[in-house]
């Protein structure tokens, strides 16, 4: 064995054991909380599995889930979208201005028109970049950069001009909807069935994303056009169209997730610093590498990080513990790290990043 492929095996090997030797420090923390649980391991393994946590982690899993999905289409066909921070926050602009500019429309409620508009608003950026990308060629980091930027600074100077702040008017949620019976289950009826309609619009992008990409025709033109572009093309299928096709519902799917955190959540845009969004754009991409680009592990990776953000805020509201504020606010930025240097099993796309025309050798 080579030296190369020694110091990989080593490196993996030591990857794992930590994976595992975290998760194993998690399951006795549990173990222990239940046996105990008036320690304080006990009181906050019953923080994290009350039904409050485990809704908010439901809800703030929206946007990262659904820009996870996004990025994963965008990339398994050979472009990398790191502009997802971007869709969010154009997606979850547009939503609340339109929705506080019109009225219904053909019995529509304005909130549903808003959350439309939202959705192309990113899907109308997500085109602009593919254009960028695919038909003049650039350097795809720096056009996904560039249309972060661009929403970065667009949303707040736009909600300036109109509202004479950064943050827009208050036009309310899109409240929730509560399945008969269903909701009525112990413990997770609440959770999972008397929820915002962009919860179980997450259920449907994350279990549709996995069938399309693993049971349809275009799933595995999608696949085939991250992998091997050459072979797609010879087998007579245009290359560009399926990259453009894959950016575009990157794009459809990152304005669901940014109007689900506006008008699902929120209820308007808080264009603050990083905006409401705030680097969810950006753990959207961890999910999805944690997830081996598999919508179910991306998922799986989304909630993990809304409940560690999910508790953290919680935790904030228990002085007993006299934990200082800003040390609670890292746990699921540290947990984002922590990932990214155990993510070793990840496999890229073979052509991500790279550039393709009909007729290359």
């Amino acid at each position: 064995m080579s030296v190369g492929r020694l110091r990989s095996a080593l490196n993996g090997g030591l990857r794992h054991a930590l994976a595992y030797g975290l998760a194993g420090l998690v399951v006795l923390a549990a173990l222990y909380g239940l046996v105990f649980p008036e320690t304080m391991v006990g009181d906050l393994l019953r923080l994290a599995t009350s039904k409050s946590t485990l809704g908010a982690a439901l809800r703030l899993a929206v946007p990262i889930a659904c820009a996870a999905v996004g990025g994963i289409f965008a990339e398994k066909a050979g472009v990398i979208n790191i502009g997802l921070e971007g869709l969010l926050i154009i997606s979850a602009f547009t939503g609340v201005f339109v929705t506080d500019a019109v009225g219904s429309v053909f019995s529509i409620p304005g909130i549903w028109v808003g959350f439309v508009a939202g959705v192309l608003a990113s899907t109308l950026l997500s085109l602009l970049f593919a254009v960028v990308c695919i038909k003049f060629r650039a350097d795809q980091i720096i056009a996904g950069l560039a249309v972060w930027l661009i929403a970065l600074g667009l949303a707040p100077f736009a909600a300036t001009v109109v509202y004479g702040s950064v943050n827009t008017s208050s036009v309310g949620t899109l409240g929730t909807w509560t399945i008969p019976v269903l909701s009525e289950l112990p413990f997770v009826g609440p959770v999972l069935f008397d929820a915002s309609p962009t919860v179980y619009l997450m259920f449907l992008v994350v279990g549709g994303g996995w069938y399309v990409l693993n049971r349809t025709s275009f799933g595995r033109h999608v696949r085939a056009s991250g992998e091997n572009p050459k072979a797609l093309d010879t087998a007579g299928v245009d290359v560009t169209r399926v990259r453009y096709l894959a950016i575009t519902l990157s794009g459809v799917l990152s304005g669901i997730g940014g109007v689900g955190l506006s008008l699902g959540q929120v209820g308007q845009f808080i264009g603050n610093g990083q905006t409401m969004v705030n680097g969810k754009g950006f753990i959207a991409i961890v999910a999805y590498l944690f997830g081996n680009y598999n919508p179910l592990g991306a998922f799986g990776a989304s909630v993990l990080f809304a409940g560690l953000d999910a508790l953290q805020l919680r935790l904030q509201q228990i002085p007993a513990y006299a934990v200082p504020s800003s040390l609670v606010q890292t746990i699921p930025y540290v947990t984002v790290i922590v990932v990214l240097a155990l993510v070793g099993h990840t496999r890229v796309p073979s052509a991500a990043g790279d550039h393709y025309e009909s007729g290359e050798d």
